[in-house]
């Protein structure tokens, strides 16, 4: 395996033997340690992410969700997805992971063109994403999102259309649909590839939505749409600034503490050899942040500005602990530049505030 060039994840290329059994191991005992920090809360979806996971064997998945199981308590319709790969020695295993009671898959195809891929630095090829897919199927998986990207190296508007149309045709519940963006501390970043211009990228935005729509994907996020009931649990929960555990090498978190009226995001050592070492110590955090009120505000209306519907008034104060009234003039200011739009129950970005989603939370930025 190796690392994609606008990949800026917390990625290890693959060099040997995969160490399996040892960070399963290194799974567990660093659960073990964040237990007190979620007693008696449920598990309502388990995102199994963060590189390939799917390079695991199907026993090794099973153990680790048994062990889940025998320390949590999961919500009866609990949402597990992983993160899988086009490869053939992935997508062979895909029915033994619908047995293991994985039960969503999210499949990385980026593209269905050789020329597109190879520009990506993929190790699939198209026909190799479209055999992911029919595998998928064929293993029982009634929900899969494909990852799909859209304004790469040398696309036409053209081009991006078949792109999405033969995903479309594969019949997935859920698609996310993004543009390719440089990221810090990438390959592409030192090496810039030449891009389609914003006005190119924008057709390609605007055609995709209208693509999609037609094919009865709502879109319900910026970049993510889905067959009625299918939006991903996981990624929700995220937007809507709600708690979350991460175990594993570069993992982050997020958990409220109601006695103490805290929001402490915390990480782990990113190296999965160092990770594996220190997985059963305190040495296995990288860091910890209790978020500000300013942090709090901003984090939840970057996340929550991502959603189509917006949020209700109440999930603000729910979530944060905090009054509106503290970025009253910042929504006013939203609303005169028609990103915004709200009434007495309801927050909502426009579909220009979606469009122009980091100037629409800067003005959430502390003055």
């Amino acid at each position: 395996m190796r690392k994609c060039p606008y990949c800026d994840f917390n990625s290890h290329e693959l060099r040997g033997e995969l160490a399996e059994i040892a960070y399963i191991n290194a799974l567990i005992a660093d659960l073990e340690l964040e237990l007190p920090r979620i007693w008696g809360r449920s598990v309502n979806s388990i995102f199994m992410g963060g590189g390939t996971p799917s390079l695991f064997n199907a026993n090794s998945i099973d153990r680790l969700l048994s062990s889940l199981r025998a320390r949590l308590t999961f919500a009866p319709n609990i949402e597990i997805t992983l993160e899988a790969n086009p490869g053939t020695m992935e997508q062979n295993r895909f029915a033994e992971f619908h047995a293991a009671e994985i039960n969503r898959l999210s499949i990385g195809v980026q593209s269905f063109q050789d020329t597109q891929l190879e520009h990506l630095g993929r190790i699939h090829n198209g026909k190799d994403a479209i055999r992911a897919v029919e595998a998928a199927h064929r293993a029982g998986f009634e929900n899969f999102n494909l990852d799909l990207m859209f304004a790469l190296p040398g696309q036409s508007e053209q081009l991006a259309k078949d792109d999405l149309q033969t995903a479309i045709d594969l019949s997935p519940s859920h698609i996310s649909y993004y543009q390719l963006t440089i990221e810090p501390n990438t390959l592409f970043h030192k090496r810039p590839p030449a891009l389609p211009n914003d006005e190119l990228a924008w057709a390609m935005q605007c055609g995709g939505q209208a693509q999609l729509a037609g094919a009865g994907y709502t879109q319900y996020e910026i970049s993510a749409y889905a067959d009625a009931g299918k939006q991903c649990r996981h990624n929700l929960n995220y937007w809507q600034f709600g708690d979350y555990l991460g175990i594993g090498a570069g993992a982050h978190d997020k958990i409220t503490d109601m006695a103490h009226q805290t929001i402490t995001r915390c990480w782990k050592v990113k190296h999965p050899d160092v990770y594996i070492e220190n997985a059963a110590t305190e040495q296995r955090i990288a860091g910890t942040r209790i978020l500000s009120q300013d942090d709090t505000t901003l984090e939840f209306m970057l996340n929550a500005l991502r959603l189509t519907s917006g949020f209700n008034r109440d999930l603000f104060q729910q979530h944060t602990g905090l009054p509106l009234s503290g970025i009253e003039t910042a929504m006013q200011e939203a609303e005169s530049k028609a990103w915004l739009i709200r009434n007495e129950e309801h927050i909502q970005p426009t579909e220009e505030g979606q469009r122009f989603h980091n100037d629409l939370v800067t003005l959430f930025l502390p003055t």
